[in-house]
């Protein structure tokens, strides 16, 4: 399974072309991908127009929908922060410690555009689609 971020969404929804919107447009009918629901709420918080909004939404949700929340996973994204600290690396935002974690913790790949994920796969092993 591969999670698609936030980052590589607004860029397919706003029909920005790069190597990992290209890899989306690919390969969407030939693997399986999916997205937690902190990066639904991010993608959808976008749109301003009702229409839009409806219409992606219906399109996000045939994917598979991973609520990654609990206690579990927040200590675990605190530790993995508190590790890439020690290592010299500041994650600016906490919510891509969690979506990375999630992807650790779940052993599913990550397609992103944010460089908050690379100590990620450099220190901790996320996988990562190279697009």
């Amino acid at each position: 399974m591969v999670i698609v971020d936030t980052t590589v969404w607004i860029d397919y929804f706003s029909g920005v072309s790069n190597p990992e919107t290209e890899w989306l447009e690919r390969e969407a009918t030939r693997q399986r991908l999916g997205l937690t629901d902190l990066i639904l709420c991010e993608v959808l918080q976008g749109f301003r127009d009702p229409g839009e909004f409806a219409q992606v939404r219906d399109e996000l949700l045939k994917l598979e929908v991973f609520e990654a929340g609990g206690a579990e996973l927040a200590v675990a994204a605190a530790e993995n922060y508190r590790h890439l600290r020690r290592k010299g690396f500041t994650v600016r935002k906490t919510r891509d410690c969690w979506i990375a974690t999630f992807c650790l913790v779940s052993g599913n790949q990550l397609l992103h555009r944010d460089r908050d994920f690379y100590p990620f796969e450099k220190v901790l092993g996320l996988q990562v689609v190279k697009a």
